[in-house]
């Protein structure tokens, strides 16, 4: 039986995601699932897609795909954004926890892109995001790069077959590079373990939270908000705000220094405000307090 991998392009549909000068993440994940995932297939995989075109769909979804299937591997193709066009460059895999093959396999998917001229930006640990937290198998998000960066996309557009190959092959070296079961799935992935991981459960695992000023005494007035992202283009806030909204977050949008900024709530104690970015950081958005 053929290792079934489900491979998913993010966001789609009423979502684009990122966006930048008419350029949409969901329209650049698709195209690279695709590619990625026909290869794969050329070489006796068992493939499926989350989406083969520009359909909404929910975080929460995709995960149930993969589940259904009975998948032996997940991966999720994304790219980035910025807080300001042209700030970061690089590509990043983002993994549920560093157990098994899927610190390896990103590794192995990094070095491949980064021998194409992407900034290597390294392995991160996301335990919040749902399509990591949720799948009953391995799974991976991979940022082909900055959809804010000119030379990301400059790189994305030339050398897009071999970026579909190098992500291919960092899934393949790993997986046939490790001892394999009758069933095909590796042996040093703590793969029960993993299929039995309660559903949107993560541990407690967050990034320490940022250094707080205690409210001066002297201003009541002042008030603490959650900020969970700032953009130039208002598409991408309004992006953001969706899905915190759908959440079921109060989130709104303020435009100051040039940004639209995507925030949440308005506290007149800081240890609210703290409790509101904790839960808001625990759905996987990246936070921080402001005033």
């Amino acid at each position: 039986m053929a290792t079934k991998i489900v491979v998913d392009a993010g966001h789609g549909g009423s979502n684009p995601g990122a966006v930048f000068e008419g350029r949409r993440e969901s329209d650049d994940a698709l195209r690279l699932a695709m590619a990625v995932g026909k290869i794969l297939e050329s070489n006796g995989y068992d493939v499926t897609y989350t989406r083969t075109s520009d359909v909404t769909q929910s975080v929460g979804q995709k995960a149930a795909i993969a589940n259904e299937e009975g998948a032996d591997l997940f991966v999720s193709i994304h790219r980035n954004a910025a807080e300001y066009p042209g700030q970061y460059s690089g590509i990043q895999t983002l993994i549920y926890n560093d157990s098994g093959i899927k610190k390896q396999m990103a590794e192995n998917i990094n070095s491949n892109l980064e021998a194409l001229g992407f900034r290597n930006a390294g392995v991160s640990i996301r335990p919040n995001l749902v399509v990591l937290n949720s799948t009953q198998m391995p799974a991976l998000l991979v940022e082909a790069g900055f959809i804010d960066s000119d030379t990301d996309n400059r790189l994305f557009d030339s050398r897009f077959q071999a970026m579909a190959q190098a992500i291919a092959d960092g899934i393949m070296e790993t997986l046939e590079g490790t001892r394999v079961t009758s069933s095909n799935v590796p042996e040093e992935e703590p793969q029960v373990e993993e299929r039995h991981r309660p559903p949107h459960r993560p541990p407690m695992m967050r990034p320490p939270m940022p250094p707080m000023q205690p409210m001066p005494p002297e201003e009541p007035e002042e008030l603490y908000r959650v900020q969970a992202g700032a953009f130039r283009e208002r598409q991408n806030a309004d992006n953001l705000l969706q899905l915190l909204e759908n959440d079921g977050f109060p989130a709104f949008i303020v435009y100051q220094d040039g940004l639209y900024k995507v925030q949440v709530g308005a506290f007149s104690r800081l240890s609210n405000a703290i409790a509101m970015e904790r839960e808001v950081r625990e759905k996987g958005y990246n936070t921080y307090i402001t005033t």
